[in-house]
């Protein structure tokens, strides 16, 4: 999600939409231990949607290892290391919720960790190429993954709307979309 400032008024709206994207039920929300985020007015906002918030250590670089790495590999190979304008912020989350925020979660593919023991009896993540899946696929494996939905989530439609566009066709509109996109911001 994309704002005009970093202050907890725009994050406030921010987070609001953000957390209405979610298919599912958010229990905890982790920040970093920037005043944006802790404060009276988000702190009400996670309350009144019973998410419990947790924040970063104070000089304990790996607290936001997971953020950061997806910062790297998702958001700035996509929108780059240029400075982007506030007033882009409005398209720019268009184009995260209409295309960027399906494709991450529903077309392109992760590979997530088996968990074995070693022969030193500790528990070893194996990341192997038959656990390779989407995101929604993955929550789809889970047994009963539906008590995990938001109440009166349209699954079907989302579903529906996955089987009648293929992965390359859904990510060339998107790669479309996100050029304009760009060519409109940086001109």
């Amino acid at each position: 999600m994309a704002t005009k400032r970093i202050s907890e008024s725009y994050l406030l709206n921010a987070l609001s939409n953000l957390l209405a994207q979610f298919p599912f039920m958010i229990i905890e929300f982790h920040s970093d231990n920037g005043s944006e985020y802790i404060n009276k007015q988000v702190a009400a906002l996670l309350n009144k949607l019973l998410i419990k918030l947790t924040k970063s250590r104070a000089r304990q670089c790996n607290d936001n290892a997971l953020v950061e790495s997806k910062n790297g590999a998702i958001i700035r190979k996509w929108m780059g290391y240029a400075h982007i304008p506030q007033q882009a912020a409005k398209p720019i989350n268009q184009f995260f919720k209409g295309y960027f925020n399906l494709y991450l979660n529903c077309y392109r593919p992760s590979i997530f960790p088996e968990i074995v023991i070693s022969q030193k009896n500790k528990e070893v993540k194996k990341y192997r190429y038959k656990n390779t899946m989407t995101p929604f696929r993955k929550l789809k494996s889970i047994p009963d993954f539906t008590k995990h939905l938001k109440p009166n989530f349209p699954l079907l439609d989302l579903e529906t709307f996955l089987s009648n566009h293929s992965v390359n066709d859904f990510t060339e509109r998107m790669v479309r979309v996100h050029s304009r996109l760009l060519a409109d911001i940086f001109s």
